[in-house]
Parts: C-alpha cells; structure tokens; sequence
C-alpha cells in the first residue's frame, strides 16, 4: 500500500493528506473507533505512542476532560484485565498500551483471558527497532509468537506504510464474528517515522472477510425455521440453554423476545448471565457445575434442547453423552461453525448471527400461529425452583457469604455492574445475584484467573461512569493485583470492593476437602499477616472497614453503598462455607452434590479423587 495522495473517500476525513508519526497515526485512529480510555504502562518502546496520546489529548479536551484518557495501572496485566473489564461491559472494543519485552508478555495472560471469553480488545505493544528484531535487544520479546497462540489475531509492523491499515483492520477482526483480542506489535522506528496519513485503508484479508460475510449474511430460510418449529411441536419440556454469544452477539432481546412469545424457559452459563433477565418467570438462572439445582434438573427433564451462543463446555455438559439425557432433540444457533457438534450431536443448527436469526424464528412462530400450551412444564419447573431453591445455613452465628451477597443484591436490585475474581466467592456471586440486563456480570470464565476482578472493574467504571460498580472478590485473589487498589483512588473511581475473607483459596480448600482427605495443601492462609483494610487505606481509600458480626451486616453495606466515592470492605465470612451445588469431575447432573441446606431428589453423589484430566 503506498504512501500516495489521498483518494475522495479519504478527503472526507478531515485529516486526510496531513503529516503525522506512526505513533500520531495510532492514535487518531484509536479515537476514530470511538475509544473513550487506554490502559496502559510506559516504557522505552511505547513512549513515542505515549507521548502522542498526552499531545492529544491536550489538544481534544472537552471542558478540561481529555476524550481519550490514559489509565495508568500497576502492572500491565492490570491494564490489560481493564481493557476487557472496559469491553465486557460497554461491548465496545477495549485498548490496552503496552511497552515490549516484559510490559508486552504480563499481558499475555489477559489476551489469552480475552480470547477464551471471546471479548474485543486491541493491545498495541511497543518493539525494540525493526532492525534489532531477534538480536536478543534489551527489553526484546517475540510477542508473534508469544500471542500468536492466545490472541485471535497477531501483527507485527515492520513496514510504516502498511500501519494506519493494520490499526483499523486489527479493530474490525477484534470486533467482528466471534469477538477477540488482536495483538499489534509496533517497532519503535515504525512509531517515529513520519508519514502523509490518508484516513482510510484497511488490509486484504480475503479469506476472513469471505467466512465473515457468509456468517453475518447467513439468513433462516423459510424451509429451516419450518424444520426447527416442527421439532419444537413434538416437545412438551422444551430449554433454552444461552451462552455468553448472546452477550457478546447483542441478542439478549431478541432471544427475551422469543423466550416470551413460545413460553420456553432459560437456563443461562455463567457467561451468559444476563442474557435474560433473572427476575422474570421463565429465567432458571445458571445451570452447570455449580449451577442451581433446579436448572441442572430441567436440563435433565427437558425433551427439546435449544442451545444459543453456547458451547457445551466441560462446566456444563460434563458428560456429554449424558447431558440433557431426555431431550430428543437438540438445536444450536452459533456464529463460530467451529462450535457446530463439535461436542454434542446436534439435530438442527445454524450459523449466523443470533439477533437475526431469533427474529426470524419468533416471525416464523407467530405467523404460522404456534402457540403452545407448556402450562405443566412450567408448573413442574416452578415445583423445582421450591423444592430444590438455593439455601444455606440461615441460623448460623458466622456470617455466611451467601447472606452478605443476598444483602448487596437487596439493596442493588440488579442493576449493579458486578465484577469478581476467581474462586468460590465468583460462584457465590452468580448464584445469589440478580442481572436484570447483559454486560453486569463480569468475570474471567473459561481462563478462570485470579485477580481479574478489581482491574476489570476499574475498566467497567470508566465504560460506564454514572453506574455502581461492585467487585466481589476473595482474600487469595485479589492478592494476585492488589496493586490496583491504587488506581481506583488514583482516578477517585467511586468502585466498591469487597472482600469476602475467608482466610485461604477457598475453592482449592473445598476440593481438597472433597477428593484429598482434607488435605490443605498450600491453600490455607489462615496464619498469613495481610491486613487488608490497612492495606486499602494506605492506598487511599477514607472508607474502608472489617466486618466481623452478622447484626451489622445491612447497615455496614448499606453505607458501603451509599459512599459516593471509592469503598472498601472485608468480610470475614465462615471459612468452611462451601460452593453448593456442585457437580463433581466426571460426573453427570444425576450424580450433583447439594450440600446439606439444598435438598436432592437423588441420594448423594460417591466423591473420589478427580484424574489429571479432571482437574478444575
């Protein structure tokens, strides 16, 4: 692509034909894509990018607030959870800008964190000069490489002329189809170089472009909605099992729609929390490994499956031969065709993207008069959701996690953004919490990464600043980037933290408990110093607190709530609380494990040691 005068199409940017660095270039273009925060930690590699920023910014502020702020983390996998943190819940594409060597590779864990979530995001990485690539150069990394395995996709720019293609083109991949992170690793000579910019362009990706178009156009035919609606006539216990592709894919009312107007009942993953509103009749709310026990035992009953933006994972299908044993048919709307039986055999599929293709089946529905009568499905559903509904130890004088959690959703009625870290405290929190809409519920779930819930968080704040933001999180996980204690107050980010302590890595203590005799093999922390609300303080927070009694629980949250700016509270819950129900490695949802306060209809599951396999 050569560096000649700019086309009619590109006069009508309003920078077309001027001269400007490679790192200037960036920079406009990040703006141009509606990017409204970066993320990112300095260094030699990237300071040309950093500097064109800080001159941006100084010339686009909009009385005294920079359109394009740049958010100084800890570390850079603080930066990057905070782009995804940014892009879960906005939806809109998350920058994160990083230096080479090390700045580029303490990222790799939220790219690959990213990728697995299918959430877009951009990481520019800095890189030694084009000519000192692989002589081993101070603060080199071979970032292709690296990324090339856990990014959706991976650049790197030794040709100026081709940068202001590659930026835009590394959005459109981030963003489109399946949605993911890209990796754009940029040598410090391409930053300083000095060029025309035309204000359009983008790379020859043929290949990608024709499998996008084929999905994105991809359309129910008349035929097909007919073949789908006469395996639904033929059921009486039909489910909607919705994935994070329906987050992801904007089909949250579309798919509400449909659920609504055919009276067919949904079971959400953990990703796909929100998908529909978990207050209303027909939500099951989450199924799975610790899903509700009356979401698992609908799975069980059900005669017709219908899986949208989902993918069969081993935390929901478990067994797969003996997932959803009674339905005789199984439907499946994606828009990756890689998803297609690739775990489970499916009856009818299609590939495409999902808002259209749930508006044509509920048109179809409607217009062909189908209105099925599902009232004794519903009223068995209902029996299950009474029989088998969530509970705990109510009487007990500990403060018990579920009890603080049930407090919070009480007082945020769903309308909270919630981000946590990883372990039982997450589980806690997508079982008692209550998600009125999509991109609430943040957390890493396919990578399951500790520590991601305190940047995301902060990336969920500045995507969404007049909204409270709350980061449930576990005493061992948020060690992982406690850093970012400091960025919330930083920024005087009104973030609220809590910190659900129960003295270990409570997830790793309860499989231990289960299938290693009891073991605590390095998980118990109970002897560790960390004074977590010191540590809150020193880091700026003025409200920051422990709380040790139960009687103090409402009004302690209820002030924590209401603190207009940056909050902290540690909670000292029972530390042998446990994630119920819980469906065990290898076994299938006949075999699930309740606990003691949520009651079986099966008597309870033999725990054995999990196989290497098996593992989490």
């Amino acid at each position: 692509m050569s560096n000649t005068s700019a086309s009619p199409r590109a006069s009508r940017h309003p920078l077309a034909g001027t001269t400007m660095s490679g790192a200037e270039m960036i920079v406009q273009i990040l703006a141009d894509e509606g990017t409204t925060a970066v993320f990112g930690y300095s260094g030699g590699a990237i300071l040309p990018t950093f500097d064109a920023v800080f001159r941006y910014n100084q010339t686009q502020t909009d009385g005294g607030t920079p359109q394009m702020p740049l958010i100084v983390p800890a570390n850079e996998q603080g930066a990057g959870f905070m782009a995804a943190g940014y892009a879960r819940a906005s939806g809109r594409v998350g920058v994160c800008l990083v230096t080479s060597g090390p700045g580029a590779t303490n990222t790799v864990t939220p790219v690959r964190d990213s990728m697995a979530d299918s959430v877009p995001m951009i990481v520019v990485c800095g890189q030694v000069p084009t000519s000192a690539i692989g002589t081993d150069a101070f603060q080199e990394a071979p970032v292709p490489a690296l990324m090339g395995s856990v990014a959706k996709h991976i650049f790197l720019v030794t040709d100026p002329l081709q940068l202001e293609s590659t930026v835009r083109t590394a959005f459109e991949i981030a963003r489109t189809g399946r949605p993911g992170p890209v990796v754009i690793d940029v040598p410090k000579d391409v930053q300083n170089w000095v060029g025309t910019f035309r204000g359009e362009g983008v790379l020859p990706i043929p290949g990608y472009r024709k499998r996008l178009f084929a999905a994105t156009h991809a359309a129910v035919e008349d035929d097909e909605a007919a073949t789908f609606f006469a395996l639904l006539r033929d059921a009486r216990r039909p489910l909607i099992y919705a994935g994070g592709g329906v987050v992801n894919g904007g089909a949250s009312a579309a798919l509400t729609e449909f659920a609504q107007a055919f009276g067919i009942p949904v079971v959400t993953t953990l990703m796909g929390i929100g998908a529909y509103d978990t207050t209303e009749p027909l939500s099951l709310r989450m199924l799975g490994m610790h899903g509700a026990a009356f979401a698992n035992y609908a799975v069980q009953d059900c005669d017709f499956l219908m899986a949208v933006g989902a993918r069969f994972d081993d935390r929901v299908a478990g067994v797969p031969a003996r997932f959803a044993p009674s339905a005789r048919h199984i439907a499946h709307l994606d828009i990756d065709r890689a998803e297609i039986n690739k775990v489970k055999r499916v009856d009818w599929s299609h590939v495409g993207k999902l808002p259209e293709a749930l508006e044509v089946l509920t048109r179809h529905g409607r217009r062909e008069g189908f209105q099925p009568d599902y009232s004794v499905w519903h009223a068995e559903l209902d029996g299950l959701k009474q029989r088998h509904a969530m509970n705990y130890d109510r009487q007990s004088g500990l403060i018990q996690p579920y009890y603080v959690i049930e407090e919070i959703n009480r007082q945020t009625r769903g309308e909270a953004i919630i981000s946590t870290g990883v372990g039982q405290h997450q589980m806690w929190a997508a079982q008692y919490f209550d998600f009125r809409r999509p991109r609430l519920w943040l957390t890493s779930g396919s990578m399951g990464t500790m520590g991601f819930g305190l940047p995301a968080a902060i990336g969920a704040q500045f995507a969404n600043p007049d909204t409270l933001v709350i980061d449930i999180d576990g005493d061992a996980s948020i060690r992982m980037n406690i850093g970012e204690l400091e960025t919330v107050t930083t920024y005087n980010l009104p973030v609220k933290v809590v910190v659900l302590n129960n003295f270990g890595d409570g997830m790793v203590k309860q499989w231990q408990k289960l299938f290693f005799k009891g073991r605590l093999s390095a998980s118990d922390k109970s002897l560790h110093k960390k004074d977590f609300v010191k540590a809150a303080m020193a880091d700026g927070f003025t409200w920051a607190l422990r709380l040790d009694r139960k009687e103090d629980v409402p009004r302690v949250i209820e002030e924590f709530i209401r603190h207009p700016g940056p909050a902290f509270l540690e909670v000292l819950i029972d530390p042998d609380a446990g994630v119920y129900p819980m469906v065990g490695p290898g076994q299938s949802y006949d075999e699930m494990i309740t606990g003691d306060f949520i009651v079986s209809r099966s008597p309870p599951a033999e725990t054995r040691a999990p196989g290497p396999s098996e593992m989490f």
